[in-house]
């Protein structure tokens, strides 16, 4: 199997150890082709249908986005469809609640990836945060961070940010880096709210060059890209991808 080194040293901009926000977010949006570079360009509604996943595919390896991120029971089609291009499939974990079993994440987290999966994105266990078990987020967030980069794949971890406080996001953070996340992520995009520049650059300012933050859930357009890149992200999660990068000249 092709091992996967997670993406850090190329991907970040450091000064002494320091991911430099404005640095990567000035080379980032210096071509669209360096934009969708980054974007995972995502499908997670219920109601997708085989056609729109082949769509969602397509453009992922038309454009060259970072992956294609779908939900586990199109994981197959995804992978067959994007056969060749170099593009890679992620696929969602513990979605979008963060109530999973530590066993069902564990068959999930393996089942996906011998199928072709190599982006995990895995809710944190939530409500186990909220109760301050963090002991118990972080076995989780670990089991499931030892599989995947057992097989060369990324984990990044959904902290859920609308629905914690302001400590509760640097706690979560934290623990998710220290348990082996490659990426934390700011949301599931099924909460009461998205991702925004503050909760980034709170988690920047945690993660620091230690390991990547994406920013997911609402984000339409190049402007709302721009603030979030400039606030520290340095991997976006998007459905509105392609309208995306066309704002920056992509055909």
């Amino acid at each position: 199997m092709t091992t996967i080194t997670p993406i850090l040293d190329e991907d970040l901009e450091f000064d002494n150890g320091v991911f430099d926000a404005a640095a990567f977010a000035a080379k980032t949006l210096a071509s669209w082709q360096a934009l969708a570079a980054v974007i995972d360009h995502t499908l997670l509604k219920p109601e997708a249908t085989r056609p729109q996943v082949e769509k969602l595919c397509e453009e992922a390896a038309r454009y060259r986005f970072a992956c294609a991120m779908v939900n586990p029971a199109w994981v197959s089609t995804a992978v067959k469809a994007l056969s060749g291009t170099g593009i890679f499939v992620g696929a969602v974990i513990g979605f979008p609640l963060g109530a999973s079993l530590v066993s069902s994440l564990r068959q999930e987290a393996t089942a996906l990836i011998r199928l072709g999966a190599r982006e995990l994105d895995m809710v944190m266990p939530i409500g186990q945060l909220k109760s301050g078990n963090h002991i118990a987020v972080q076995h989780s967030i670990h089991t499931v961070a030892a599989i995947a980069h057992h097989h060369g794949a990324l984990l990044k971890v959904i902290l859920e940010t609308a629905l914690l406080s302001v400590e509760e996001k640097l706690h979560a953070s934290e623990i998710a880096i220290q348990a082996g996340a490659d990426f934390i992520k700011t949301s599931t995009g099924f909460a009461s709210a998205g991702a925004n520049a503050a909760d980034v650059a709170l988690m920047r300012g945690v993660a620091g060059g230690r390991c990547g933050v994406k920013a997911a859930g609402g984000i339409r357009t190049l402007a709302d890209v721009k603030a979030l890149l400039e606030a520290g992200a340095n991997r976006i999660g998007a459905s509105a991808s392609v309208e995306i990068v066309r704002e920056l000249g992509a055909e």
